[in-house]
């Protein structure tokens, strides 16, 4: 799956992906007693206002995070029994990075998480690391691989 998309699945025999998740963040749901798993992938906190972006709302933290809950839950999970970790965040190795978007994401997810009163472990975060997730639908097992960011 690429930047911005959400994928759920109750087959047992796939394997989510996403890839280089560097300042940007993944969010891995599972629901054990179903076996169903789910993933985003965000790019920035929040969606510029007045924006006219055709980008999908699960591009930004405030958009996606509420739209990827909502579809776990009617993929037939209930909220309280959810696994929901949330990876990435890195820091740019640029001397002027003053966006900070990894670190502004990390907030934006736990804020919202939180307002949703979802549960969650902090997993992999931050750090000058890309990371690639790869989720197996059958366990909720997450696998990481990471390659440090280059300048």
């Amino acid at each position: 799956m690429g930047l911005g998309d959400i994928i759920i699945s109750n087959d047992t025999s796939d394997i989510l992906k996403t890839f280089a998740l560097a300042s940007c963040v993944g969010i891995t749901a599972y629901s054990a007693s179903l076996h169903i798993a789910g993933m985003i992938h965000i790019v920035l906190p929040n969606r510029p206002e007045n924006s006219v972006s055709n980008s999908s709302p699960s591009y930004y933290a405030s958009t996606g995070v509420p739209l990827f809950i909502r579809k776990m839950l009617k993929a037939g999970c209930h909220k309280n029994e959810l696994t929901v970790s949330v990876y990435g965040g890195a820091f740019a190795h640029c001397v002027n990075d003053c966006f900070n978007i990894g670190v502004r994401n990390i907030k934006s997810v736990k804020n919202i998480l939180t307002e949703l009163n979802v549960c969650y472990n902090l997993t992999d975060i931050g750090g000058h690391i890309s990371r690639t997730l790869i989720m197996d639908v059958a366990t909720g097992t997450v696998k990481i691989n990471t390659l440090p960011i280059s300048n």
